[in-house]
């Protein structure tokens, strides 16, 4: 297939590796020349996995966004979700009937570019796509080196509009084979694990963050009680699903901790691969960082909002977003990606089971 891949962070370069060693055509967008020259001048990313280190070609590594996505089948975006409403803005004009958009994860994301296409006038028939994490553990070494520590063995995906399930599942399976169709969007947006895992991580390590040059939050950052309120806030995320209507399996996050339970999106054992490789031991400015900005302010607010539309409680969502507003000094529930900003909140759930199939706002 022809593939674009849009962004140069650590899933952005892994998934251009990937793509490219099952013998895809990849065109690597990245909007920062002099970061994407090492990579231009190389026609190449060196890949670091279990199979060893090797240089991998990459067909067109490009800082044009039109040359990226004109043509290609599928449009991967494994970017922050702090992205989405300026690239979706980029991206509105150029897509055309028949492609399909990949988020890995998405937080909702579907939304952002779907309402994008319509603000722009495009009425093109394009599939939306979310999962619940990145394909990968990796981390990027230098300009042009990505680590990945594991790849996802399984990844439960939601398409926008839900009535291009069966479309874009064909082009989604050529590049993921490891993709599991949910119900719709919604469904793939609340399988998203970074809310739960990250936000309880840095908050309740938030005195070592600060304190230390480096620290990992995932190896000595994850104890017991941790454990705990990250089970009982993924409780919260799961009763929602149901609430919803929505069935198993919810990948529960405690499948990812147990070496011997139900396999999680990265298989058994893939919480040890991540701390044996070391790469999370890093400086988590509380303010920046996407934990933060990503997880949290986005969401979590998201998370909660959902819970409050269907008339769910999700009372430790709310008070870690409470305790994250605090840290940041900003009214994160206010400025997230809740229902209230997305314009989908007057929506009764069964014009909101209309909408997820058929992708046609209530405005439009």
């Amino acid at each position: 297939m022809e593939i674009a891949v849009l962004g140069g962070g650590h899933g952005c370069y892994a998934a251009a590796t990937e793509m490219s060693e099952q013998g895809h055509r990849v065109r690597l967008w990245r909007r920062d020349g002099a970061a994407l020259a090492p990579v231009q001048e190389s026609s190449s990313i060196s890949l670091v996995d279990h199979k060893g280190k090797r240089d991998v070609p990459i067909h067109n590594p490009t800082t044009s966004l039109e040359e990226a996505v004109r043509g290609a089948e599928l449009i991967i975006i494994p970017l922050p979700a702090t992205t989405h409403n300026s690239l979706a803005q980029q991206l509105a004009p150029l897509l055309d009937d028949g492609q399909v958009i990949y988020l890995p994860p998405g937080t909702f994301g579907s939304i952002i570019f779907a309402r994008a296409m319509c603000e722009a006038g495009n009425k093109a028939d394009v599939s939306f796509a979310e999962t619940g994490t990145l394909p990968y553990l990796a981390r990027k070494h230098g300009s042009r080196e990505v680590v990945v520590s594991a790849y996802a063995t399984r990844l439960p995906t939601g398409v926008f509009p839900a009535r291009n399930t069966a479309y874009a599942a064909k082009r989604l399976k050529q590049a993921y084979p490891a993709i599991e169709l949910i119900e719709d969007c919604l469904s793939g947006a609340l399988m998203n694990a970074g809310p739960i895992i990250h936000p309880p991580l840095i908050m309740m390590n938030a005195g070592p963050l600060e304190h230390f040059d480096a620290w990992d939050i995932h190896n000595e950052g994850t104890q017991p009680s941790i454990r705990r309120v990250t089970d009982s806030l993924d409780g919260e995320r799961i009763a929602v699903r149901e609430t919803l209507g929505y069935g198993a399996p919810h990948f529960p996050l405690a499948d990812h901790y147990s070496p011997d339970g139900e396999e999680w999106m990265y298989g058994n054992a893939a919480h040890e691969k991540l701390t044996d490789s070391g790469d999370w031991r890093e400086k988590i400015d509380l303010m920046t960082h996407r934990y933060m900005n990503e997880d949290t302010a986005l969401g979590l607010s998201f998370l909660v909002s959902v819970g409050k539309w269907c008339g769910k409680e999700t009372p430790l969502a709310r008070g870690f977003l409470a305790i994250a507003s605090a840290i940041t000094g900003r009214d994160l529930y206010a400025e997230g990606r809740t229902l209230e900003n997305l314009g989908l909140a007057d929506y009764s759930p069964a014009r909101m089971q209309a909408f997820l199939k058929d992708g046609v706002f209530l405005n439009d």
